[in-house]
C-alpha cells in the first residue's frame, strides 16, 4: 500500500512488516466525517497503514477510527485547561489533609500556621494517592506467598506520585533501597510522558529489583491519547501491537527497537533501555537478585511489553533473572500472533505472569476484542467481584463492557460498592476505611461503573483480601 503524507510518514517504519497509525493532528473536519460515510480510507490524511484491506474497513472499524481520532483531538484541544484543573483540584485537596479539614485551614490561616502545599514535597499526594493513602507493607509478612503480588500493586500505587515522596517512602516506610525515579521521552509526543520507579528490596536469600510503571493520570491529555490511540505495528516474528503504548515505553521514529543505543545524556532517557542498563549492572554484580515488573492501568501494559523487547533482543541475564510480571487493570495491548508469542515465550524462561482483574473495571476490557480490532488478552486472569473473591479465568466476563444487558447489575453493584465504603472497615479493620474522596469518587459508578472499580483502592484489597494464596501455592 502507498503511505499516506502524514506526521508519522515522516519517519522509518522499516522495522515493522504492517503497520495502521492514526495521526489525528493531521485529521480536519471534512476527512473525519467522510470516514463514516464512505468505506475507502485511501485519500484521508490521517490514516497511514501498510496492512491488507486497511483502507476497506467495516463501518464498525471506521467507526471507532472516528471515536479515537476525535477523542484525542479533543484532549490535544483541553490539555492546557485538563491540566489546570487537575492542579487546582490536587492542590486543593492537600491543601485540605495537610491542615486537618476545611475548618482548620480558617484556623490555620488566621493563627498564622496555614500549610500550603508543595507538589515537590515528600508530603504532597497525587489525586491517586489521596484516594487512597495506605503505605504500609506490614499487612503481608515476607514469608507469604503473596508478599511480592502486595508489594507488586503498593509499588504501582506510589509510581503516581513525585520523586521526594519516593524517596521518602522507599527509604523511610519500607526500609529498601530507592534506585530511582525516572522521567522518560516520548519520540513521538515530543515530551518526557512516562515515569517508572525502581527500587530495590534486600533480603537474606534474595535480592528483588521492583520495576513499577506509572499509569494513567487522571487529567493527564497525554496519557490518555496514548491509551486511545488504537494505531498498531506488526513486527516481524513477534505480531502485532498498541502502538500508543510501545511509542510510550520507548519506541524510536527512525529505527523501531534497536538492540543499542548512543543517546545524549542530556536528553530524558527512553524507557526501555534506561531500566535495562539499570538491570543489566545491577543482575550482573549480584548473582543473587531477580526482578519483577509491574504496573497499574497503561502502567500494566507497559509492564507487559517490556519484556516482549527483552525477548525481541535475546536479553539472556534479564530473560533468566526475570521472576514475575503483575498487572492491575491492564488494557489489551497486542493481537492473537503477539498472544501466542508471548505465552511461548513466558513458558520457556518459566515466568510468571498473572493479570489482576477487579469486578467491572473498564480498562482490561479495552481496546474491543472483535472482529473489528485485534486486541487480545493472554495469560492467567486473577478476577475479583465486589466481595474480593478469586476466580481463576482465561479472560474476564464481559469482555468488551459495552453490553445493554450488563447495565443494570453494574450500576446495581457500583451502589453495592458505595455501601462497601460504610462498612469494610468495621468487617476488615481500619487499615481498609475509606475516606470522603474516595466516596466522592465511587458516586461516578452510578454513571460510569468501570471507573471507581479502575482505582487502585479496590486492586490493592484484592491483594489483601482475595484468596490468592491458592493459586500461588498451588503454582
Amino acid at each position: 500500500m502507498a503511505q499516506k503524507p502524514n506526521g508519522d510518514c515522516r519517519c522509518n517504519k522499516g522495522f515493522a512488516d504492517s503497520y495502521m497509525l492514526l495521526n489525528p493532528e493531521d485529521a480536519h473536519f471534512f476527512d473525519l466525517l467522510h470516514v463514516l460515510y464512505s468505506r475507502n480510507l485511501r485519500n484521508r490524511k490521517f490514516v497511514d497503514s501498510k496492512a491488507e484491506g486497511a483502507y476497506e474497513g467495516s463501518f464498525r472499524h471506521r467507526w471507532l477510527i472516528f471515536v479515537s481520532v476525535v477523542l484525542q483531538k479533543f484532549l490535544m484541544l483541553v490539555a492546557k485547561p485538563l491540566a489546570l484543573f487537575g492542579s487546582f483540584v490536587e492542590f486543593l485537596v492537600n491543601l485540605v489533609f495537610l491542615n486537618g479539614g476545611f475548618i482548620m485551614i480558617a484556623v490555620n490561616f488566621l493563627t498564622g500556621h496555614l500549610v500550603v502545599p508543595d507538589r515537590n514535597a515528600p508530603n504532597y499526594l497525587s489525586c491517586i494517592g489521596n484516594l487512597d493513602a495506605r503505605v504500609k507493607l506490614d499487612a503481608i509478612k515476607r514469608d507469604d506467598c503473596r508478599y511480592y503480588v502486595s508489594l507488586a500493586m503498593m509499588a504501582s500505587k506510589a509510581s503516581y506520585e513525585n520523586a521526594a515522596y519516593l524517596r521518602a517512602l522507599v527509604k523511610t516506610q519500607w526500609k529498601m533501597e530507592f534506585v530511582g525515579f525516572f522521567d522518560c521521552w516520548n519520540d513521538f509526543q515530543g515530551k518526557a510522558t512516562t515515569q517508572v520507579l525502581i527500587l530495590l528490596d534486600k533480603n537474606e536469600e534474595q535480592d528483588t529489583y521492583v520495576v513499577a510503571f506509572r499509569g494513567t493520570e487522571p487529567f493527564d491529555a497525554d496519557a490518555w491519547c496514548t491509551d486511545l490511540d488504537i494505531s498498531w505495528y506488526g513486527i516481524p516474528g513477534v505480531g502485532k501491537m498498541h502502538g500508543g503504548f510501545m511509542k510510550a515505553l520507548g519506541l524510536q521514529k527512525n529505527v523501531g527497537w534497536p538492540k543499542e543505543i548512543q543517546r545524549d545524556e542530556n536528553l530524558p532517557p527512553l524507557a526501555y533501555y534506561v531500566i535495562r542498563d539499570i538491570l543489566r549492572k545491577g543482575l550482573s554484580e549480584n548473582p543473587k537478585a531477580k526482578f519483577i515488573i509491574t504496573g497499574h492501568s497503561l502502567g500494566g501494559a507497559l509492564a507487559i511489553l517490556y519484556p516482549t523487547i527483552m525477548f525481541l533482543h535475546d536479553e539472556k541475564l534479564l530473560m533468566e533473572r526475570l521472576e514475575g510480571i503483575y498487572t492491575f487493570g491492564q488494557p489489551r495491548v497486542g493481537d492473537g500472533a503477539y498472544a501466542d508469542f508471548m505465552r511461548q515465550k513466558l513458558r520457556e524462561n518459566s515466568i510468571r505472569y498473572c493479570r489482576f482483574v477487579y469486578c467491572n473495571d473498564i480498562v482490561p476490557r479495552l481496546p474491543y476484542d472483535d472482529k473489528d480490532l485485534l486486541f487480545k488478552h493472554f495469560g492467567v486472569c486473577l478476577f475479583f467481584n465486589r466481595r474480593y473473591e478469586l476466580r481463576i479465568m482465561e479472560e474476564e466476563p464481559n469482555k468488551n463492557y459495552f453490553s445493554p444487558w450488563c447495565v443494570i447489575p453494574m450500576v446495581f453493584n457500583a451502589v453495592l460498592e458505595m455501601i462497601r465504603s460504610f462498612t469494610i472497615a468495621t468487617k476488615h479493620g481500619t487499615h481498609y476505611r475509606e475516606g470522603w474522596f474516595l466516596f466522592g469518587f465511587r458516586l461516578f459508578g452510578l454513571v460510569l461503573p468501570g471507573l471507581p472499580a479502575h482505582g487502585t483502592q479496590d486492586y490493592v484489597n484484592s491483594t489483601l483480601l482475595g484468596s490468592i494464596e491458592k493459586h500461588f501455592k498451588a503454582d
